[in-house]
């Protein structure tokens, strides 16, 4: 089976900056990218970033220019370095890995920001 380990997350005041990582294993075939995302409490789950294979790079509107992902091709492992971080930021952050098939999903890791 395939596993996504998240790690990075904590508790970090506001304008600080916080660096996610998200670590695949297992068997993986034809993997077509890696992505973050997150859920705040009371909203639904959105994107914050995803990487393809060519390194073509989407982010929400609301973390670009703050938010950077990038990836390990060799490890399976995609980061996602967070500064300038706003109170808004909060949530529960998920690693995704895109594949031929049905994607994998991490436990997700939390992310606080402080006033």
């Amino acid at each position: 089976q395939v596993q996504l380990v998240e790690s990075g997350g904590g508790l970090v005041p506001a304008g600080g900056s916080l660096r996610l990582s998200c670590a695949a294993s297992g068997v993986i075939f034809r993997v077509k990218g890696m992505g973050w995302y997150r859920r705040a409490p009371g909203k639904q789950r959105e994107l914050v970033a995803t990487i393809g294979n060519d390194g073509m790079q989407v982010y929400a509107d609301s973390v670009k220019g703050r938010f950077t992902i990038s990836r390990d091709n060799v490890n399976n492992t995609v980061y996602l370095q967070m500064n300038s971080l706003k109170l808004e930021d909060s949530g529960v952050y998920y690693c995704k890995l895109e594949v031929v098939g049905p994607d994998y999903w991490g436990q997700g890791t939390q992310v606080t920001v402080s006033s």
